[in-house]
């Protein structure tokens, strides 16, 4: 019995112990398994984030390539649509021609059947008149039969003077016709002569200016900081300075070529000189400036001496020269008075008068455009006027007054200033109309500004979408410039019609300036 409470104690204990051993052992391999489950959790973590930092990446890449992708695609449908756009617009200018000519030729049948229609009315008149006539005849004849001899002699005699009166009418008529045309054919020799003598080339003017950039770091410094020195060179020129995606290029605008020149001359110098800033721009612009008068002059020199006419007044040279750099219709105003010059040369050697000084006329007939945007009156009065101030003489007066018909031609050079101006003026190419519609817009739109008080000067900008006007500060207040620039918007949509809408700028400045010695 005690052997086997002995045996029991026994199996009890080594239960119990092999309980405790077994759960030691469970409690280990957890431990062992909880630990091996955080290192495989943390090497789970690691590869997932360096999975992620390598579709990340594979994500950035596959963007940027995209970007390009689609850059590249919309460029190449941008060009494409670009050369869409020039097809149409060659095929609408082809279907304007066409139409033109349609309407040309539909006007040209019209007159056609009008002038049949014309033809065929007055040969029923003649038939009328010619039926009528031959019962006069008949009644005539019938009263002679019982006239005497001589009251029949005197009917025949005034008949044979209606006669003879009639076919001498028909022989003066026929030799006026034959004068008129050989004094036409003479005229158009003279004409062709002088074109053929005097041919010579012509360019459209435009209103931009291109300046060539050493580099596109450049455009960086023409910019300068937040725009300042492309603001400083628009203030001080009035011209547009735009800079786009062109290489190594600043593109320059304005309507008034004398500006866009001075603007052009001032960057040039300002990049090759490297110092760009503000205060060097106006410097370089006011010298520039200065320079332009003098070059100004010597191109008026230089077209007296081409065209051979001297004794002129020294203003009268400054004035020629100004027109290098007025247009009209597109077409250079001095080249134009050369060209007039040459003409009336030769059609007044033609026709036996002074070569000399219809060469004088002829170069001095647009004078007054070189101040018509400052003066009201058109330019052939304001350049008579001009000539008379300058004591030209009284033949070179009339005909400057008189080259547009505006006064009665009071000699024969006044006659052959309007042909030669008419010729060259309608020479193929030689003019554009739009350009100078343009241009005259820009100015009104300045001259409007120019007539408050106040104004030290204008610019028009932006294809004249922006107006900037420079007050005196010491005339106009802060407060006044704010009313003054809704003056101007009124007067401007009172007194102009333009597309869509003008920006108006009013711009004060004060200056303090001192001098340390």
């Amino acid at each position: 019995m005690l052997n086997i409470i002995i045996f029991i104690a026994i199996a009890l204990v080594s239960t119990y112990v092999g309980y405790i051993l077994r759960r030691y052992v469970a409690e280990k391999k957890i431990q062992d398994a909880e630990t091996k489950a955080k290192q495989i959790l943390e090497q789970a973590k690691k590869e997932a984030q360096d999975k992620r930092r390598e579709v990340e990446l594979e994500a950035k890449d596959l963007q940027y390539r995209m970007r390009q992708d689609f850059e590249r695609e919309t460029k190449d449908r941008r060009q494409e649509i670009l050369n869409s756009e020039k097809r149409l617009t060659q095929k609408e200018e082809n279907i304007d021609r066409r139409l033109e000519l349609l309407e040309k030729k539909e006007k040209e049948i019209e007159l056609r059947q009008e002038n049949l229609r014309k033809q065929e009315e007055s040969i029923k008149a003649k038939d009328t008149q010619l039926h009528l006539l031959i019962a006069e005849e008949k009644e005539r004849l019938q009263k002679i039969s019982s006239l005497s001899a001589e009251e029949a002699k005197q009917i025949l005699l005034n008949r044979l003077n209606e006669e003879l009166n009639a076919e001498k009418a028909v022989f003066i008529k026929r030799q006026e016709e034959e004068l008129r045309s050989q004094v036409d054919k003479k005229a158009r020799e003279i004409i062709s002569l002088a074109i053929q003598r005097c041919a010579a080339e012509h360019a459209v003017e435009s209103t931009v200016s291109v300046v060539a950039l050493p580099n596109d770091d450049m455009k960086g410094r023409v910019i300068g900081r937040e725009g300042r020195n492309i603001r400083a060179l628009e203030m001080a020129t009035g011209v547009d300075v735009i800079i786009d995606d062109t290489p190594e290029a600043v593109t320059l605008s304005a309507f008034d070529t004398v500006r866009r020149e001075v603007a052009r001359l001032s960057l040039e110098k300002l990049i090759s000189d490297g110092r760009i800033h503000p205060g060097r721009i106006e410097e370089i612009v006011e010298k520039t400036k200065r320079e332009m008068d003098e070059k100004i002059r010597e191109e008026g020199e230089r077209a007296a001496f081409d065209v051979g006419v001297d004794n002129l007044h020294p203003e009268i040279i400054k004035l020629i020269g100004r027109l290098r750099y007025r247009t009209s219709f597109g077409q250079n105003a001095l080249q134009h008075s050369k060209e007039v010059a040459f003409l009336l040369g030769v059609m007044a050697s033609e026709v036996g008068l002074d070569f000399k000084l219809a060469r004088r006329i002829g170069l001095l007939h647009d004078i007054g455009k070189a101040i018509d945007h400052q003066i009201e009156g058109t330019h052939a009065k304001i350049g008579a006027g001009l000539a008379k101030k300058y004591n030209e003489s009284a033949e070179v007066i009339a005909a400057i007054e008189a080259h547009h018909e505006e006064a009665e031609p009071k000699s024969f050079y006044a006659v052959l200033a309007v042909a030669a101006d008419a010729i060259s003026a309608a020479r193929p190419g030689a003019r554009r109309e739009t350009l100078e519609t343009y241009i005259k817009r820009l100015e009104k739109l300045e001259s409007i500004a120019n007539l408050f008080k106040g104004v030290e000067k204008s610019f028009a900008i932006q294809a004249g979408r922006e107006i900037r006007v420079i007050v005196q500060p010491e005339k106009i207040s802060d407060g006044d410039a704010v009313n003054l620039a809704r003056d101007i918007r009124k007067k401007i949509e009172e007194g102009m019609e333009y597309p869509g809408q003008i920006k108006v700028t009013v711009i004060r400045e004060t200056r303090a300036i001192e001098y340390a010695k």
